[in-house]
């Protein structure tokens, strides 16, 4: 019998599957997950969960629920995507990512399954970059014996690999205006989609405010008769204390009244902060009890790589993935609120973004924009972005290179000024890592 070690892929081979897997681009259905699942024994059968979807907030809702059951003592899967910069940051279980050792052998495993089902019939097609990820979450969540695990949903919701699960409670954060390529164009589509979650039975904790997108999420709740919970239901549940240290928050749950300050900065997540306290009260009363002061205090240490988030200082370099123009909006707040001065923009988006929107948004707010691009095929080229954008070309500069990028922002910005690193996760990730080399 193989040992643990030797049953895996080598480091490079891992990688270069990794790589190969990426040629099957994206398929939304779960015909093939749910194949490959079986096969493994269904390991999203051996824990409770907790299903987290939405345009924007899902990723740090999740990382806030990871936390706060953290805190309360369990051992909690968190499985998130994308990467910043490698793909072990996907699956975590407390503070401690995937080990690449154990990447590689669970990767090891599952394809060698998915070459038996192929040969069997058993599999339609070649599983999915995601789909394999989700699988190996979901064998090493069972592996380590987790007492429940956060699924982040990759996108949509209804064809989403990570669908196969049947949670203890299911949450929507926010819809908006995002990967309709995929999903349809609208909100009521991109509704319905992401309340494909929503099973039967099962509560849902929903953060929309009030309009269509909210109200097909509601009628999809009813029709399977899911408990449905609205977080913003009235004006007054909600307010936010600004301070020169950041806002300090106030949520009337109707069950009790919490104060916190998020360790993530930013109005938005004060509300991102507001959806984890009422799907940590509704997991309470479905799996077990929760207590308020553990609650908040896994709130405000959560952290959540590459949103807002300051890795210099002289100047202030702050990074943050935001991707949609929802994601812009929330940033352009905390630049007007907490950024003193005019900041240098670096900015990078992919070519399926609404890249005039977002300018729209953040363009006005910056002393100087440099266009770039992430090393990926999906990246937008700098002067295709500038010719988009043709009001804003007085103020931008192009630099193809982000490192370069960034160190003529950091340049121009000066000891006391500020560097915003924006339009996208994957430049936030080709930053990240080469941080340390722009550094030295």
């Amino acid at each position: 019998m193989k040992s643990r070690k030797s049953a895996g892929l080598s480091s490079r081979s891992c990688r270069d599957y990794l790589e190969h897997l990426q040629v099957h681009g994206i398929k939304l259905g779960l015909e093939n997950i749910k194949a490959l699942l079986a096969d493994l024994g269904d390991p999203q059968e051996s824990f409770p969960l907790i299903h987290v979807a939405g345009t924007n907030g899902k990723g740090s809702v999740s990382a806030m629920l990871a936390s706060l059951l953290s805190r309360h003592g369990y051992r909690v899967g968190l499985y998130t995507s994308p990467h910043l910069v490698r793909v072990e940051e996907r699956i975590r279980i407390g503070e401690r990512l995937i080990i690449g050792t154990d990447f590689c052998r669970l990767l090891g495993v599952i394809r060698r399954r998915i070459g038996r089902l192929l040969k069997d019939g058993r599999l339609t097609a070649h599983p999915t970059y995601f789909e394999v990820v989700t699988a190996i979450a979901l064998l090493y969540f069972r592996e380590r014996g987790v007492d429940i695990a956060v699924l982040e949903v990759g996108m949509g919701g209804r064809f989403d690999a990570t669908n196969v699960v049947t949670p203890i409670a299911s949450v929507i954060t926010s819809i908006s205006r995002d990967h309709e390529e995929y999903l349809g164009k609208g909100l009521a589509r991109i509704a319905r989609e992401k309340a494909g979650i929503i099973k039967p039975w099962v509560p849902v904790v929903c953060g929309c405010e009030k309009g269509v997108a909210r109200a097909v999420i509601e009628r999809r709740a009813r029709a399977v008769r899911a408990p449905f919970r609205r977080v913003f239901d009235r004006p007054g549940r909600f307010r936010a204390v600004k301070t020169s240290a950041g806002y300090q928050f106030h949520y009337n749950s109707g069950r009790g009244v919490y104060r916190f300050k998020p360790g993530l900065r930013g109005y938005h997540q004060g509300r991102n902060a507001a959806m984890a306290v009422a799907a940590a009260e509704t997991i309470a009363n479905v799996w077990k009890p929760l207590v308020p002061a553990r609650i908040i205090a896994g709130i405000e240490r959560a952290r959540w790589p590459g949103r807002l988030e300051i890795v210099s200082r002289r100047p202030d370099v702050i990074l943050d993935g935001c991707h949609n123009e929802e994601g812009a909006r929330a940033l352009a707040r905390y630049i007007g609120d907490f950024v003193p001065g005019r900041p240098i923009l670096v900015f990078a988006a992919a070519c399926d973004k609404p890249v005039l929107r977002m300018a729209t948004r953040l363009f006005p707010l910056a002393r100087r924009v440099i266009l770039t691009r992430f090393p990926s095929p999906r990246a937008l080229d700098p002067a295709q972005m500038q010719r988009i954008l043709p009001s804003f070309k007085a103020k931008t500069a192009i630099e193809p290179d982000p490192m370069k990028a960034v160190s003529l922002a950091m340049v121009e910005a000066g000891r006391r000024g500020t560097v915003v690193v924006a339009g996208s996760l994957f430049l936030v990730g080709e930053v990240k890592r080469c941080w340390r080399r722009l550094m030295r």
